[in-house]
């Protein structure tokens, strides 16, 4: 899974693709439009989606694991207006050693909701095919 060069931008909806940087800011497109623009490094921050990681009771896993957890148990994701309990349950039975106290609801909605996004936008390439190109 090849996460590499897509951005969460604060006070922006969804995810972008990163184009290049600069040096006040960054070029980035839209998925859905693939309209460029530019965002300065003044009003807003960015998140590498390759940099997120879900804490465990032992250690960090990497976002492109989980999202590659998502796809191998082919959970039910919770819909949008689900309870906290089925966020929770749904994480639980994706990756049972997360650690309770330190992902929080709105991290696992986050996590929800992006896999959804990158799904639908066939953004989401097993690691075994990126394995076979190598």
């Amino acid at each position: 899974m090849n996460l590499e060069n897509i951005i969460a931008v604060t006070g922006l909806s969804g995810l972008y693709r990163l184009i290049t940087t600069r040096n006040n800011g960054l070029i980035i497109e839209d998925f859905d439009s693939g309209k460029r623009s530019f965002i300065s490094l003044r009003k807003h921050q960015f998140t590498p989606l390759e940099s997120v990681g879900i804490y465990t009771y032992s250690d960090v896993v990497d976002l492109p694991e989980v999202f590659q957890k998502i796809q191998s148990s082919n959970a039910n994701l919770p819909k949008p207006d689900a309870a906290a309990s089925d966020y929770h349950n749904f994480l639980r039975g994706v990756l049972p050693e997360y650690d309770e106290d330190r992902v929080y609801l709105s991290d696992i909605k986050k996590l929800v909701k992006w896999y959804s996004y990158l799904d639908a936008q066939d953004l989401l390439v097993s690691v075994k095919s990126d394995e076979e190109e190598e």
